[in-house]
């Protein structure tokens, strides 16, 4: 079959200008907002996050993270589900039915390692679910691809 080379021309550059906004959206230092109680937890997540590469704003229990949320509109929430004032579930869910923060990733990030706290978590709505201890190769892995998938809508 010929393919008019017009028709082929466009349909590359098309497909360099896709690419080419998907490289951007990856390239750029990605926000993570960490909403996290426990101190040390927070204070070592964050370090080793921002040594990867990524942005990252602290909160230290839900309603505090759901303002910072709604105020800062990060890439991605990790989202410890034991917290004081608010817990996690409460907050994923709070901010799942917000239209302004509806479309950012949430995981989920507990010692509970129950099968049902996973389902639990994501009828909350959180997107993706890790245990802890934190195994950071794990966790990475599940956030590059929120990010991404986030990227290529």
């Amino acid at each position: 079959m010929n393919w008019p080379l017009e028709l082929l021309d466009f349909l590359l550059l098309t497909l360099d200008f896709r690419l080419w906004t998907l490289e951007l959206r990856l390239s750029r230092m990605a926000k993570i907002l960490l909403i996290e109680d426990n101190e040390m937890n927070r204070d070592m997540l964050s370090r080793r996050l921002e040594r990867k590469g990524y942005s990252v704003t602290l909160a230290v229990d839900g309603a505090e993270g759901m303002q910072k949320a709604r105020a800062e509109i990060p890439d991605l929430i990790l989202m410890d589900m034991s917290l004081p004032i608010v817990d996690g579930w409460e907050a994923t869910r709070q901010l799942k039915a917000d239209k302004d923060t509806s479309g950012i990733p949430i995981i989920a990030l507990t010692a509970h390692a129950m099968a049902n706290d996973e389902q639990k978590a994501r009828e909350s709505g959180c997107d993706d679910f890790d245990t802890k201890p934190i195994e950071l190769p794990r966790l990475l892995g599940k956030i590059e691809a929120l990010l991404q998938r986030g990227a290529a809508t």
